[in-house]
């Protein structure tokens, strides 16, 4: 799937290994660099993932499960939740959280172990811009995507962007470049991942740009809620 001249960052086997280092650093390190609104970002996709009151919701590159547990206590078990990552220790991580129910899959985003049409909404928290991130191959994790979606089921991405305001956009890739890198390298020890990160979110495309890769891939009815000032937002597609 991935030729060996492919980007560095963009590498399944290297951002599995990543993310296998940082796993237990990893939540903690989610609400102190986002001074714990990831949280409510969450609780806002969750939100514009049970509005259609869906059957079945997929939460693709899971990671500790997260997006997964919020989904499951809102949705108050009217919603069968999978979730699907490609990092054992962040499965692991999850499958504790979950206790004896463990609705999780170990898998690669670009190769979905689950029949066409088999589920009502995507959700991934995130995670989307590392799919997209010096991904010559993008077009296959759609696609990917939009199979296991049924007709009319949604794909909700909430994920970092970018501000419109210059100044402001200015004062967040500051942020980036300079906090992110040397808080989160501090506190997990890898500088390398958290150093992709601040790359990989500094250069994510403009919601417009995301909209025009979305609908590009098949989707349709493809939309942008910003929050924060625009530095996240939430994108939603339908099938």
């Amino acid at each position: 799937m991935v030729s060996d001249d492919a980007p560095p960052g963009y590498r399944p086997g290297s951002l599995r290994k990543m993310f296998q280092g940082v796993s237990d650093e990893y939540d903690l390190l989610n609400r102190l660099l986002t001074f714990g609104l990831d949280r409510r970002w969450r609780t806002k996709a969750t939100t514009s993932c049970l509005e259609d009151s869906p059957e079945a919701i997929l939460d693709l590159c899971c990671g500790t499960g997260d997006l997964l547990f919020t989904i499951q206590r809102r949705g108050h078990d009217r919603s069968t939740v999978l979730g699907l990552d490609f990092t054992e220790a962040m499965i692991g991580r999850a499958s504790m959280a979950a206790g004896r129910s463990k609705p999780l899959v170990l898998a690669d985003a670009g190769h979905l172990p689950f029949r066409g049409e088999s589920f009502d909404c995507v959700a991934i928290a995130f995670s989307f811009r590392n799919l997209l991130y010096k991904n010559p191959a993008i077009g296959t994790y759609l696609a990917e995507v939009l199979r296991i979606l049924r007709p009319g089921g949604h794909f909700v991405i909430v994920e970092t962007s970018q501000p419109e305001s210059e100044v402001l956009r200015g004062i967040y890739h500051a942020y980036l470049r300079t906090i992110v890198p040397f808080v989160g390298g501090a506190a997990s020890g890898s500088k390398s991942a958290y150093a992709y990160l601040s790359k990989s979110a500094t250069n994510f495309p403009a919601p417009e740009e995301v909209a025009t890769v979305l609908r590009g891939a098949g989707f349709s009815d493809v939309s942008f809620e910003p929050l924060l000032l625009g530095m996240v937002g939430i994108h939603k597609a339908t099938k």
